[in-house]
């Protein structure tokens, strides 16, 4: 029977209901058409720890072994420790996850050996093509010799990494209030900052993949309220939060208020900056002008680019850039295969606050220079025509320049804002920035208004 994949295989991964939508049979298929696609003859397999991703990531990984592909299963596992397993062994890998969507989906992000990314013009679309045919034609023929399929714990070798990375070895004892959703970072983070001068104080660390005590999505503020309180209940010097697959971190101030993803763009890429002088950063189109302004004063080369992370790495293979930040809270580094690590920023903020004296809002002040809205979602029945009401009402004013890299972004010298569609709802996305709270809300509330009109 014909299987319809076009709610399930997405711009940059396999993601959709279970299992209504996509089951173990078809996760067979997918491990089959990802070896042929890319040429493997070996692959790397992790899993989160929703209740499908055990039998999920077996089935692909007996589809790869059916087509001749030796398997490496490293189980229980992060995302970005899925990119160090493909990037160390220098293997394709499939990590199995919905990373911040809700209980009842799955999914897979899928790389290239070295954790190159596979994105729909670079192999994702040829995978689909190959599922949706033999979900049609029947399974695909086995190789001649069978693939063996193999267990590996990476942990302890990741944890080792990425403190080999940032020196830690000399931060003043800190109080860290850890929430990690119930997602992955409630395995990683204790291996993680073993060793370290830290008092940690876990939140919801049980692996849970139906999520009890709150969404695994720190991008919603309401999913920090817990992490707030109990940062200022216990004194602590820093919260961090970790989405379901830990491979983005949040991070509150000791007054308990959140920290800007782009203030830690903006200092992480100062670091990597002292590490790496004149380099290239990445930063996309909805970071905060701060961001390009410390690169700059940092003697790095900023260079935008649009939404995404599969835009953020091909720039960043492209280019030779160092280090690369998204508003979302994913953050790119060369040294880690040009893939994301929210653990490896997370060490990172706790070296720049541990080797001084001063208080996390203290330190990120000279890196949050402006008031942002966020993220604003509204629905609407045309995307094209509520731009284009927006594109009118602001083209002709003097003083105004216009880009349309990823959606319509409008500029002055005391503000901007970005209005870009949604690829997979009917939404249009805001975010608006400006040098005060006044002139922020107004700009927001004049375009919501032309937006939802």
């Amino acid at each position: 029977m014909a299987v319809d994949l076009s709610q399930i295989v997405k711009a940059y991964d396999v993601r959709g209901v279970v299992p209504d939508q996509w089951d173990e049979s078809l996760a067979e298929l997918f491990g089959a058409a990802f070896v042929r696609v890319v040429g493997a003859d070996a692959i790397v397999v992790g899993h989160d720890m929703r209740p499908s991703s055990p039998g999920l990531s077996a089935a692909f990984a007996r589809g790869a072994a059916a087509q001749g592909a030796d398997v490496t299963l490293i189980g229980l596992c992060c995302t970005d420790q899925l990119y160090y397993a493909s990037g160390r062994l220098d293997l394709p890998g499939a990590m199995f996850t919905a990373s911040h969507n809700p209980a009842q989906y799955n999914g897979i992000k899928l790389c290239r050996a070295g954790a190159a990314p596979v994105g729909q013009d670079t192999g994702l679309a040829d995978i689909r093509a190959l599922v949706e045919s033999w979900s049609e034609s029947g399974a695909p023929e086995p190789a001649a010799t069978t693939g063996t399929i193999d267990e590996r714990d990476t942990l302890a070798d990741y944890a080792a990494h990425l403190k080999s990375l940032v020196d830690v070895s000399g931060i003043r004892p800190l109080k860290v209030v850890v929430d990690a959703g119930n997602g992955m970072g409630g395995h990683t983070v204790p291996t993680v900052f073993a060793g370290l001068p830290l008092t940690l104080v876990p939140m919801y660390f049980e692996l849970d993949g139906t999520f009890p005590n709150h969404e695994a999505n720190p991008l919603d503020p309401a999913n920090i309220v817990d992490l707030q309180e109990r940062v200022r209940a216990e004194g602590a010097d820093l919260g961090i939060a970790f989405d379901g697959d830990a491979d983005r971190c949040f991070v509150v101030d000791e007054r308990g208020e959140g920290v800007s993803p782009s203030a830690v763009t903006a200092l992480v890429a100062a670091r990597e900056l002292a590490k790496h002088p004149g380099g290239t950063v990445i930063h996309n189109l909805i970071t905060s002008w701060s961001v390009p302004e410390v690169v700059r004063e940092n003697g790095g080369t900023p260079v935008r680019t649009r939404v995404g992370h599969s835009f953020i790495k091909q720039e960043m293979a492209r280019t030779g850039a160092i280090f690369g930040g998204e508003h979302s809270a994913h953050y790119y580094f060369k040294d880690f295969w040009n893939a994301d690590t929210g653990m490896l920023a997370a060490l990172h903020v706790l070296a720049a606050l541990g080797t001084q004296e001063a208080p996390l809002s203290r330190l990120l002040a000279e890196y949050d220079r402006y008031t942002g809205s966020g993220e604003i979602n509204s629905t609407v029945t045309d995307q094209a025509a509520r731009t284009e009401a927006v594109r009118e009402a602001f083209g002709s004013r003097q003083g105004v320049t216009l880009d349309e890299l990823d959606g319509l972004t409008v500029s002055t010298a005391d503000w901007w804002f970005n209005l870009r569609p949604s690829n997979t709802e009917p939404l249009l996305r805001l975010n608006v920035e400006a040098r005060d709270e006044p002139t922020m809300a107004k700009v927001r509330d004049e375009v919501l208004a032309l937006v939802r009109a």
